[in-house]
């Protein structure tokens, strides 16, 4: 069956691939960002077309984020709306580990798994590990300096956004489902394998060395408070990932 769904930030790096996604899939998918052409709806503000970006939608997938702040006030104006129209199906794609790591953005994002459950609209929230997208990121910057220093310790599971689209779209396009089962990638891998990955991949050449840092963020990091070894289902590996990428080979 077919549904309008309501795709927020869905011009970002998740929100695009499940938008394609939907649509794929027969549904009617209206976009909701900042930038976007019909919706543009700065939900931290509260400001933009939101209560006709939800007007008649059947579901909303709540991509929208940002690590400067904000995530609770859009999901509270987000969810006033969604009530006011009668949505029937909230889903949310949050971080593994949010309840384990006191990390300022991972705690917002926890708490917006708490309005969400509690908003009284049906809802589905599924947690994934870090993008790929997220470590090149990280990786990039870090070489360039002449030595790619990393926090000691530290390993990473990081998954292709595709896959995450994949099952986001899936659990849309299904009944409210609750708290499903996270999303890891296919293994657990320590942050100078993934960069020397990286660096075999585009050519350069940099010492790789860790280094201890201070703080309870970093300890529950170390600890692997942001892993799900349990549930490896990602398939395309970090490799895979740089190999794909069209300026891989430029850094």
């Amino acid at each position: 069956m077919t549904s309008t769904i309501l795709v927020t930030g869905g011009t970002g790096t998740l929100g695009r691939p499940v938008t394609e996604r939907l649509r794929a899939a027969g549904h009617e998918v209206r976009v909701l960002s900042r930038h976007a052409q019909q919706y543009a709806v700065d939900l931290r503000r509260g400001t933009g077309p939101l209560a006709e970006a939800v007007a008649g939608a059947d579901v909303i997938v709540h991509c929208a984020s940002s690590p400067r702040g904000g995530d609770e006030a859009a999901a509270r104006n987000l969810i006033t709306a969604a009530r006011a129209a009668g949505v029937g199906h909230l889903v949310y794609i949050s971080i593994v580990g949010v309840d384990r790591v006191p990390y300022g953005y991972y705690r917002s994002k926890f708490a917006v798994e708490r309005l969400v459950e509690e908003s009284g609209l049906g809802w589905t929230v599924l947690r994934a590990t870090q993008f790929h997208d997220l470590v090149l990121q990280v990786l990039r910057a870090a070489a360039k300096l002449p030595v790619l220093l990393l926090p000691a310790g530290v390993a990473d599971q990081p998954i292709e956004v595709g896959e995450v689209a994949d099952r986001l779209a899936e659990l849309a396009g299904g009944a409210p489902a609750g708290r499903v089962p996270d999303m890891g990638g296919p293994a657990v891998r320590t942050l100078p394998e993934l960069a020397r990955a990286y660096l075999r991949a585009t050519g350069r050449r940099r010492p790789v060395l860790t280094v201890p840092l201070a703080g309870a963020a970093y300890r529950a990091f170390r600890a692997g408070g942001h892993l799900a070894p349990e549930h490896a289902v990602g398939r395309g590996t970090f490799e895979q990932f740089l190999a794909a990428r069209t300026d891989g080979h430029r850094g």
